[in-house]
């Protein structure tokens, strides 16, 4: 039966790009120019900072500033972590229902581990995850199985019966070559002219809440072959 649920952090779990576009408005700001589009970042968020910075400031990482706009742009989000990010709506809800079923639930995440730890534990569900794999704890990150093989052991749950959500493409290849099941997340920070529909994900969902009747559907159907 179903055993464990793991989602990826920025996009799918938590929306933070609020924070990031607070720290992008400020920095550009400060270098005169005037504010850069939601959209922009949003579309880069998961490519981490380098995609943002490269988006906000057109640059590439070759850039002679490049390593000093990123090196400012991690400082002032590690000590301003959380001061907008919130769950995405309905996230809340499901991981009350995961808990309240006893089905554990863990991040799998290419955001550091000294961001990610106080991330989770700002927003109030650091004691609550059962498993946090970030890309400073193993060899490989996603797209990559070991990252979320990993989390899987350390929850000590089979990768076969559980579920991957996420919102981007090497989250759900990295859940295939895993041996889970799916979920691409339709809501997140999708990158711009990528198309979820040839991911090959076995859900898609527009909101998290549409995530759990796929999940009491599956538990029904693992039951029903027990």
């Amino acid at each position: 039966m179903l055993q464990a649920v793991l989602f990826d952090l920025d996009g799918t779990l938590l929306d933070t790009v609020e924070d990031f576009l607070a720290i992008i408005h400020s920095m550009r700001e400060q270098r005169g120019m005037p504010e850069a589009p939601l959209h922009l970042i949003r579309s880069t968020v998961s490519d981490g900072s380098a995609g943002m910075l490269c988006a906000a400031f057109s640059i590439t990482p070759e850039h002679a500033q490049f390593a000093e706009l990123r090196d400012e742009f991690l400082e002032r989000y590690q000590q301003d972590i959380a001061r907008h990010t919130r769950p995405f709506p309905g996230i809340v809800e499901l991981l009350d229902w995961l808990d309240a079923e006893q089905l554990p639930w863990g991040v799998v995440t290419n955001k550091m581990s000294r961001f990610s730890i106080p991330l989770l534990e700002a927003v109030g569900l650091a004691g609550r995850c059962a498993s946090l794999v970030c890309p400073d704890q193993v060899s490989r990150g996603k797209p990559h199985p070991e990252p979320l093989l990993k989390a899987c052991a350390k929850m000590g749950v089979d990768p076969a019966r559980s579920v991957y959500v996420g919102d981007h493409l090497r989250d759900i290849q990295a859940g295939h070559a895993a041996g889970m099941r799916t979920v691409a997340a339709l809501y997140g920070y999708l990158p711009p002219g990528d198309d979820p529909l040839h991911w090959n994900a076995d859900f898609t969902i527009r909101n998290a809440a549409a995530l759990r009747p796929w999940l009491e559907q599956l538990k029904q159907q693992e039951s029903s072959h027990v």
